[in-house]
C-alpha cells in the first residue's frame, strides 16, 4: 500500500493521514510500528531498511516520509536543493530504483509520501505516481471553501446560516486549521449550535485580527470589492488607519523580499522572511508571483503618498485609505 499526499492544505492532508491510520487498526499498536522520516535528508537505503522491517505484534508497519518530493522540484529549469542535504542526495539518479523497490515492498508495509505544493512536472512524482494512490490538497477558495465550512459545521452537529458562512470565509480564508478552531469556538459560544452572522461578529477580537490579514490578502491579490468591504468593517470595529496602512506596507515588503530571494530553499526563505507559519509563507509566495519589481516600486510609491497625506492632514484618514486600496487593487 503506497500513498502520495501533497498540497498547500495541510489540514485536509493531516486528516487524510489520520484516516489511513484508523483503517490500519489499533492506534496504540500502530504507533509502535510507525516510522517518520525526513525526506530532505533521506537516502534510498534508509528508506528500504524502514520499509523492509517486519511489524511487531501488528498486521502493518507504517512509514511516513515528509518532504521527499520537494527535493526534486525545479525552478527555471534548475534543481532546488534542500538545505543541508548532501550533493548526491539532490540528484534523482539515486532514487531511480525506488519504483522497482515499491513493487517488491512487503505487503505488511504502508508507505506514505507527504509534501507541500508540488508541480505535476516533478520527476520523482511522475515516476512514482503510477504505483501510488495519489491525492492532492490545494487551498480551498470561494465556493469550495464555503462548502467545506458548511460541511464541517454539520459534522459537528451544528447549523450555520449562509451569511455566517460567507463572513467566516471572508475573515479566515483558506487556513483550515484556523477555520476549524473558529468553528469549534462558535459552536461552544452558541449553545443551540446554530451559528448566525451576529455570532461571528461577536468574536470581535479575533474578527478584527482576521480582518486585517484578509484585507492585506485582498489588496495584494487585486480583489477590490472584497478589500473595500473588509476595510469598512475594520472602521466599524475601531481599527486604527495607521495600523491598517502599516500592515499593508508590511505585506508588500514581504512580497518584495520573496521576489528578490526567489530560488532559495523553502526553509531558508521561511527563516529570512521571519514568517510564523507555512500558510503565511505560501500566501506570500503566491502573491509574489502576481508582481514584478516595477509594480512593487509603484505600490511603495502609493503607500508613501498615503502615509504623508495622513500624517500631514492633507486628506481624511479613511478617505486616504479607501483611495489607496482602490489604486493598489486596480493596478
Amino acid at each position: 500500500m503506497f500513498y502520495i499526499l501533497y498540497g498547500q492544505d495541510d489540514f485536509s492532508l493531516y486528516q487524510a493521514v489520520e484516516k489511513i491510520k484508523t483503517e490500519l487498526g489499533d492506534s496504540d499498536t500502530l504507533a509502535v510500528n510507525t516510522g517518520s522520516l525526513d525526506g530532505p535528508q533521506l537516502t534510498l537505503n534508509e528508506l528500504r531498511n524502514q520499509c523492509s522491517s517486519a511489524p511487531f505484534l501488528s498486521s502493518y508497519r507504517l512509514v511516513i516520509v515528509n518532504g521527499l518530493l520537494g527535493r526534486f522540484e525545479t525552478r527555471q529549469g534548475k534543481s532546488r536543493p534542500a538545505k543541508g542535504a548532501r550533493k548526491s542526495e539532490n540528484k534523482l539518479k539515486e532514487w531511480e530504483e525506488m519504483a522497482s523497490y515499491i513493487k517488491q515492498m512487503p505487503t505488511t508495509t504502508v508507505l506514505i509520501l507527504v509534501d507541500g505544493e508540488i508541480k505535476g512536472s516533478n520527476p520523482l512524482l511522475k515516476k512514482l505516481s503510477p504505483l501510488a494512490e495519489v491525492k492532492t490538497f490545494p487551498l480551498l477558495r470561494g465556493k469550495n471553501l464555503r462548502s467545506w465550512i458548511q460541511q464541517r459545521v454539520v459534522e459537528e452537529s451544528g447549523n450555520i446560516t449562509p451569511q455566517a458562512v460567507n463572513l467566516l470565509a471572508d475573515l479566515v480564508g483558506g487556513n483550515l486549521w484556523a477555520m476549524n478552531n473558529e468553528i469549534q469556538k462558535l459552536l461552544l459560544y452558541n449553545q443551540e449550535c446554530h451559528i448566525s452572522e451576529d455570532d461571528v461578529k461577536q468574536l470581535v477580537s479575533y474578527a478584527q485580527e482576521a480582518n486585517i490579514f484578509a484585507l492585506v490578502d485582498a489588496v495584494a491579490e487585486g480583489r477590490t470589492e472584497l478589500a473595500q468591504r473588509i476595510l469598512h468593517r475594520l472602521y466599524q470595529e475601531g481599527a486604527s488607519p495607521t495600523y491598517i496602512l502599516a500592515m499593508i506596507t508590511r505585506q508588500f515588503r514581504l512580497i518584495a523580499q520573496a521576489t528578490e530571494l526567489s530560488g532559495l530553499p523553502r526553509q531558508e526563505l521561511h527563516d529570512k522572511l521571519g514568517l510564523a507559519s507555512n500558510y503565511s509563507l505560501d500566501k506570500t509566495l503566491t502573491q509574489a508571483k502576481l508582481y514584478d519589481f516595477k509594480q512593487v516600486r509603484e505600490a511603495y510609491g502609493k503607500l508613501l503618498e498615503t502615509d504623508l497625506a495622513i500624517k500631514t492632514g492633507k486628506c481624511n484618514d479613511q478617505l486616504a485609505l479607501e483611495v489607496l486600496v482602490t489604486e493598489l487593487t486596480g493596478s
